[in-house]
């Protein structure tokens, strides 16, 4: 079993035979039983620090390809000096979300020569000096995220783009770059996917460089980029006729006609999003016959999507997977009528906040799309027990959300427990009807259950808790404000829920110091 394993994370695995130590010596000793591991998973271990690190990465890491660090904000430089010297075949390193790793930290992994995909987002302390380090020692990168990474300029952008010519992946995001980052970009020939989200330092002039750069370019986000226009997109459209991907949503209010005209050239477009602009039913017709290929589209927050807007775009685009109506306040059941009739191989439908959806739109769609796998309904206000006995036809259902959806109750969760026996995430926030008797019926009907929001459901008990401890695969389990649950009910789901991660307890006021007693388990974040 264990020359076998390839995957570790310290959490997922029964605990060794060893006798009770320390957290430095426990976690080294452990991994040594597992000599062929190739990837580990260290990500919100607040535990592992450099010393844990420099006792970890011994000689049976030799063989370790990938390792995840995201969030696990003690190790730094000693650490990460031991792993280079050690772990000469690591081609991924993931560092997210570690906010004090810098320069130190990055020269460190400028030692890993053959690494491939390096993730640092919000990684504050990195600067050009770090960046540099990481592009001179390993130049065959192919994946770097840097979003979040705000002392990296121009000047660090250049050189990686000078030194790291096989990059193909490359995320900027938020980085207070400006056009000539754009003109470096644009000499990687190999780029195949480019996020510069929020960069508000780049405009029009900025993309135009891509116009005759980045040959291979197939995927752009360039959402929330104050100044960018349609005419800018237009550049980076004229010359990349293969694009599979388009997000320039939150960036101007209006799409121009030669934008929307160009759209027609590009036949491999698969996923576009638009989200926070002015739509109109003709742009709508113009996008589904120009980009039949589509499988997404995002039109979160869009004003003026109607219903005989989605009847022209679901009609053309009969591919499509994934719909994005989150926000679109005019859409009825029409517009289900439509996706129902026309979209069968649908997976992802998001209708947050569209009003007047009824339960005769979910029954249509429970027999239209029986592909469905995420459902988002929070803040539909006429979602009752009945539209969820309409739903309960989507038998592949992985994810519902229905929060403050105020008519439901234990009932509707008896319809969904029965049928949508793969689910494994559900958001019933402030659904103020559910109650220890619907967590008991998804406790037995839904056991793939990963995540849980029932935070004001304020009826829930102890009880209920203890219905919800048999799921063993529960890792995420939101429980605001649950004034009548007490100690006793979190130590039920302690015992039982083995695999949990997080647990938000705010303003649960009867859960008292007895919750900190010794227990087989302790979730890595516990918000209370």
């Amino acid at each position: 079993m264990a020359s076998r394993l390839q995957g570790f994370h310290p959490d997922r695995l029964p605990p060794p035979e060893v006798p009770p130590s320390p957290p430095s010596r426990v976690r080294p000793a452990l991994l040594r039983r597992y000599p062929l591991i190739e990837r580990l998973d260290l990500s919100a271990c607040a535990a592992v620090d450099d010393r844990l690190a420099c006792a970890a990465f011994g000689g049976w890491a030799a063989r370790l390809r990938s390792v995840n660090l995201s969030r696990a904000s003690a190790v730094r430089a000693e650490g990460l000096e031991a792993m280079a010297r050690v772990c000469t075949a690591v081609e991924e390193v993931d560092l997210s979300y570690c906010c004090s790793v810098g320069d130190r930290e990055a020269a460190a992994l400028g030692g890993m020569a053959g690494l491939r995909d390096l993730r640092l987002v919000k990684c504050l302390g990195v600067t050009d000096v770090g960046l540099a380090t990481i592009a001179v020692g390993c130049v065959g990168l192919e994946t770097l995220s840097l979003k979040w990474c705000l002392k990296i300029s121009d000047l660090g952008v250049d050189l990686l783009s000078k030194k790291c010519c096989d990059l193909k992946l490359l995320d900027i995001s938020y980085l207070k770059v400006y056009n000539e980052s754009m003109r470096s970009i644009a000499s990687l020939r190999k780029l195949e996917s480019l996020s510069i989200v929020g960069c508000s330092f780049i405009d029009d002039e900025g993309l135009a460089f891509l116009n005759c750069g980045s040959p291979s370019l197939q995927s752009i986000d360039a959402s929330r980029c104050d100044n960018v226009t349609s005419s800018g997109l237009l550049w980076v459209i004229k010359g990349h006729d293969c694009l599979v991907h388009i997000n320039v949503g939150h960036c101007f209010p209006e799409l121009g006609m030669p934008f929307l005209s160009k759209l027609e050239d590009l036949k491999s477009m698969k996923s576009i999003r638009l989200d926070g602009f002015k739509v109109s039913e003709s742009i709508l017709r113009m996008i589904g016959l120009g980009c039949k290929a589509l499988d997404e589209i995002g039109l979160s927050k869009c004003e003026g999507v109607t219903d005989e807007g989605i009847f022209k775009l679901a009609s053309s685009c009969v591919e499509l997977r994934t719909i994005d109506l989150t926000c679109c306040h005019l859409v009825t059941d029409a517009s289900l009528f439509a996706i129902a009739d026309s979209c069968k191989k649908l997976v992802c439908l998001r209708l947050e906040s569209c009003g007047l959806i009824t339960e005769n739109g979910l029954l249509r769609l429970g027999s239209g799309c029986s592909s469905l796998e995420e459902l988002d309904l929070t803040d539909c206000s006429n979602m009752n027990d009945s539209a969820l006995k309409c739903l309960s036809r989507c038998l592949e259902l992985l994810v519902l959300k229905l929060g403050l959806c105020s008519s439901i109750s234990d009932e509707g969760l008896i319809h969904i427990a029965s049928s949508c026996k793969k689910l494994q995430e559900l958001d019933v926030y402030r659904c103020e009807g559910i109650g220890d008797d619907g967590l008991e019926v998804i406790a037995k009907g839904c056991k793939q259950l990963k995540r849980l929001n029932i935070c004001y459901c304020t009826q829930i008990t102890d009880k209920g808790m203890k219905h919800l401890s048999t799921l063993e695969k529960l890792a995420d389990l939101e429980l605001r404000r649950l004034v009548n649950v007490t100690s006793t009910g979190i130590t039920a789901i302690a015992m039982g829920c083995k695999s949990l991660v997080e647990l938000d307890l705010k303003r649960c006021y009867h859960v008292d110091d007895m919750l900190y007693r010794p227990s087989p388990i302790t979730p890595k974040t516990l918000d209370r």
